[in-house]
C-alpha cells in the first residue's frame, strides 16, 4: 500500500472560530463580527488596556470551545483529505496572556477536536507553539510566520488578519492563497489539494448576517 502524504492541520481560524470574539462580545456588550478586525489578537484591538485583567479573569471561566463555530466546508473537506492525507493536527494550546491557566485551554481544544473531527487519531495531536520543529508534505494554516519554509505545499488559509498580506510577499515564500474570504477558503484548499471544482454544500439556503454577541448568526433564507 502506497504511504499517504502528510497534512500539518492548524486549528483555530482554520476550522472554526473559537468563542472568543463573542466572550469579548459579552463583557464589552458589543457585537463586533470578525471581519471587523485586521489584526490576529482581537483582545489588544478591542479591551481597553485598564480592563485587560477584569477580561481575562472574565475569559478564564469560559469554555472558548462551547461556543466555537466551524468555518463552512470545513468538516467534509477534512474528511475527504483523509482518505488521501495522513492528517496532524498541529496547534497551539498556550495562551499568551494566560500561561498559567493555558493547561485548561488544553483540556477544552483536545476535547473539541475528539468530538468534532473523531475520524482523526488523537495520537496524530500536536499541541504546540513550536509549528517549525515539525515536517510535512503539505502544511495549512492561517498565520504566515507558521508555514514552514522547508515544506513542499505551503497553504495559508484565509482569515480575517492575513487579508492584506501582499501576493507578492506569498509568491516569494511559496506559499498558496487559499483565496481572500474565510467563508470559501475550504472550497478552495479543496481545489488546490483534491482538484475539484464543484464543493459539496453543508446545507441550503443558509445566509450569515451580523449579530449581537457572536461572528455571525446563521439562518434559513426562506
Amino acid at each position: 500500500m502506497e504511504q499517504k502524504k502528510s497534512l500539518l492541520l492548524d486549528v483555530d481560524e482554520v476550522i472554526c472560530f473559537t468563542g472568543f470574539l463573542p466572550a469579548v462580545n459579552a463583557f464589552l456588550g458589543t457585537d463586533y463580527v470578525v471581519d471587523d478586525f485586521d489584526c490576529y489578537y482581537i483582545d489588544e484591538a478591542a479591551i481597553p488596556k485598564e480592563r485587560f485583567q477584569e477580561f481575562n479573569s472574565f475569559i478564564n471561566k469560559r469554555n472558548l470551545y462551547d461556543d466555537a463555530i466551524l468555518i463552512p466546508n470545513a468538516i467534509e473537506t477534512i474528511k475527504d483529505l483523509n482518505s488521501e492525507y495522513e492528517i496532524y493536527i498541529c496547534s497551539s494550546c498556550i495562551n499568551p496572556f494566560d500561561i498559567d491557566g493555558s493547561g485548561r485551554l488544553f483540556a477544552d481544544k483536545y476535547n473539541y477536536l475528539r468530538q468534532t473531527l473523531p475520524f482523526i487519531k488523537p495520537e496524530n495531536f500536536i499541541f504546540t507553539n513550536a509549528k517549525h520543529l515539525f515536517r510535512a508534505d503539505v502544511q495549512i494554516d492561517d498565520r504566515l510566520p507558521n508555514l514552514d519554509s522547508s515544506i513542499e505545499t505551503k497553504i495559508l488559509f484565509p482569515s480575517y488578519h492575513n487579508k492584506n498580506i501582499s501576493d507578492i510577499e506569498l509568491q516569494e515564500k511559496h506559499v498558496i492563497r487559499a483565496g481572500y474570504d474565510w467563508r470559501t477558503g475550504w472550497q478552495e484548499v479543496r481545489s488546490i489539494l483534491l482538484g475539484e471544482k464543484e464543493y459539496p454544500q453543508e446545507e441550503p439556503n443558509k445566509i450569515y448576517v451580523k449579530t449581537k454577541g457572536s461572528l455571525f448568526k446563521v439562518k434559513n433564507d426562506k
